[in-house]
């Protein structure tokens, strides 16, 4: 069994009400892998769910360190993220979203993320304009195309928190 596999493997079977068996054979495999970026982030997302997030600020740490990229880089980068917010860490958290949404403009899921980070940084308007902007590039329906213009407009206005439109 490679190591992707058998890493696999163990997510299939872990439960997030209880992460300690997980922990523990990830703990195993990085025995085995010492240094191994995908490993340090998956053994960080284990201690992340389980509620321990000091712990895996230290391991997503290290796995930036080692080098990832990819669709790990971007998870590491919302989990990371989301973490130091979790720790009330909100302008390292920031600027793990803004680097992050430099490397992967695109991706919806840090752009929520990074609204969350701005909402607990005391910055709602930022949050919500933020989300409206996701809506905008990101859901297509013929009910949220019809007012795209209006969205963007909205979120410009909440932004600078002026009289928002509403056609």
């Amino acid at each position: 069994m490679t190591l992707e596999e058998e890493l696999d493997q163990i997510f299939a079977a872990r439960d997030r009400d209880n992460m300690q068996p997980t922990i523990d054979a990830l703990l195993r495999i990085l025995d085995s892998h010492p240094g191994n970026a995908r490993v340090l982030y998956e053994v960080g997302g284990a201690y992340d769910t389980a509620g321990h997030e000091e712990t895996a600020r230290s391991f997503y740490e290290e796995a930036l360190a080692e080098g990832l990229d990819g669709d790990l880089l971007r998870r590491c980068y919302v989990q990371y993220g989301s973490t130091l917010r979790n720790l009330g860490e909100y302008e390292r958290s920031r600027e793990v979203f803004r680097a992050a949404r430099e490397a992967f403009p695109d991706s919806p899921s840090l752009g929520v993320f990074e609204a969350l980070t701005l909402q607990a940084a005391g910055e709602p308007n930022a949050s919500i304009a933020s989300l409206l902007d996701l809506i905008v590039a990101h859901v297509e329906t013929p009910d949220i195309d019809r007012y795209k213009a209006a969205i963007t407009a909205n979120a410009t206005a909440i932004r600078g928190q002026t009289t928002p439109l509403s056609r």
